[in-house]
């Protein structure tokens, strides 16, 4: 099994650079942890609430290291046959209905019933080889010969027993498939988990990653990460509109905006050619940064509080 190597997260300041380079403003903590995986080649368990990056953040260092990005998004009751693999059975029963026409061939020449069951199970032996083997995103991880970035989106969204399913290949780049044997990855992907903390991992899977939260961001990171994102918007209405998104999320709501909503956000005002936020400006786009009618509402009867001062 290879490692990977890259020139491009040789430190936690070229990390940081060449994240930003690809439109992703990341903390020194986030370039840290990167560093750290890529180095101890263990994966990343990202949590943090909705929309703070985890999922762009795997995006990002595949679109980096111009490596595929294989993906597995979770949910309850998911299994092995979604997840590492399942074999081809249209292709198997096809190659039986071959295997029955030929089976004078065959069995020729076999002595009894005992020389002739060996003969079969020769046979036998070929339907469950790769040949039929029709790999999942795990299983397709490992077998990119040049490395791959993995990445396991919302981890908190399936069972416990599939977390038991991942011990084995995060802890040594392997699977085990019972009627082929132990499958060991070409080279080891560098893995990403993403949790939105819906539920407790388990102590086992933690043990086996890094550990990284990701936090909504400060003002002065948000600002950058909306300039990055929307460079043409004003620097006034960048800072008016970054200061009312962190008001909103310090009130009692379902569903705090998103880093993605404040850039969505900052979008549409640049199309509705606004240059500086005012009560009917904000109550036409609310929808934009909120996703329920309730928070909506609340929100409104709050708005001249929230309203930046200018």
């Amino acid at each position: 099994m290879h490692d990977l190597d890259f020139p491009q997260l040789d430190s936690v300041e070229t990390i940081e650079a060449q994240f930003e380079k690809h439109g992703y403003i990341c903390s020194r903590e986030i370039a840290t942890a990167v560093f750290l995986a890529f180095k101890l080649r263990k994966p990343i368990l990202v949590e943090g609430p909705p929309g703070v990056g985890k999922t762009e953040l795997a995006k990002t260092s595949a679109t980096l290291l111009d490596l595929p990005l294989i993906r597995l998004q979770c949910y309850e009751g998911l299994d092995e046959a979604k997840a590492l693999y399942e074999w081809k059975y249209g292709k198997q029963l096809l190659y039986t209905q071959v295997l029955k026409e030929k089976l004078g061939d065959v069995l020729q020449g076999a002595r009894g019933l005992a020389e002739s069951m060996e003969k079969l199970h020769q046979f036998g032996d070929i339907f469950y080889s790769p040949d039929f083997l029709e790999p999942r995103p795990l299983l397709k991880a490992m077998q990119q010969e040049g490395g791959a970035i993995l990445l396991i989106d919302e981890v908190d969204k399936s069972d416990y027993e599939f977390e038991s399913l991942l011990l084995e290949i995060l802890s040594d780049y392997q699977i085990s498939i019972p009627e082929i044997g132990t499958v060991k990855a070409r080279t080891s992907p560098m893995v990403f988990l993403t949790s939105n903390n819906t539920r407790d991992i388990s102590d086992a899977l933690k043990r086996r990653c890094l550990h990284l939260y990701i936090p909504f961001p400060t003002v002065d990171l948000e600002e950058r990460i909306v300039s990055s994102r929307v460079p043409e918007i004003s620097d006034d209405l960048r800072h008016q509109l970054v200061a009312f998104v962190h008001s909103l999320r310090e009130l009692d709501l379902k569903k705090s905006p998103a880093i993605s909503e404040t850039i969505d956000w900052a979008k549409s005002l640049l199309l509705l050619h606004a240059e500086q936020l005012d009560e009917n400006l904000i109550r036409d786009t609310l929808n934009v940064l909120l996703k329920y009618q309730d928070d909506i509402e609340a929100s409104t009867e709050q708005l001249r509080g929230l309203l930046p001062v200018r």
